[in-house]
């Protein structure tokens, strides 16, 4: 069964939770999609490159023959690089093929209403279909702490 994790951003922007999400994703030996709109997939490029001076995430945009990376940034529904693992940003709908991922990881920023407004319904929609879903919100100290 598929398992969404819902990940509520207060204290950090995506660009600096997203790259520790996908490192732990592939020490896990999971494959990734990053699906987001197509400018901000240039900044998480970027970001992804350099977030750490010690090391960097093997990943690319689907036009760069990304399908070929462990984690491959895309536009689109689609799973070029065989990804059994889906994050969505910018409020990108749940894919058709949602129950074909072992984990789809949703991340809204919490300081802006319509993102927050938007997980809801995704939170309602996956309910509805019978995914198992977390809600996962920052504490004082940045860590993660398991909410719903």
């Amino acid at each position: 069964m598929t398992e969404l994790l819902f990940y509520h951003l207060q204290r950090a922007p995506l660009e600096r939770v997203l790259p520790g999400l996908l490192e732990k994703s592939l020490q896990r030996g999971w494959r990734c999609a990053v699906q987001g709109l197509p400018e901000r997939l240039l900044t998480l490029d970027d970001a992804l490159w350099t977030y750490k001076d010690e090391s960097f995430l093997p990943h690319g945009l689907e036009s760069d023959e990304g399908e070929r990376q462990p984690i491959v940034l895309v536009a689109h529904e689609g799973n070029p690089n065989g990804a059994t693992v889906r994050f969505l940003v910018d409020g990108v709908p749940l894919p058709s093929d949602a129950a074909l991922y072992e984990r789809i990881v949703l991340l809204f920023d919490g300081n802006d209403a319509e993102a927050v407004e938007g997980a809801r319904e995704h939170w309602r929609q996956a309910k509805s279909l019978g995914f198992a879903a977390t809600y996962w919100q920052q504490s004082e100290d940045g860590r993660w702490e398991k909410k719903a």
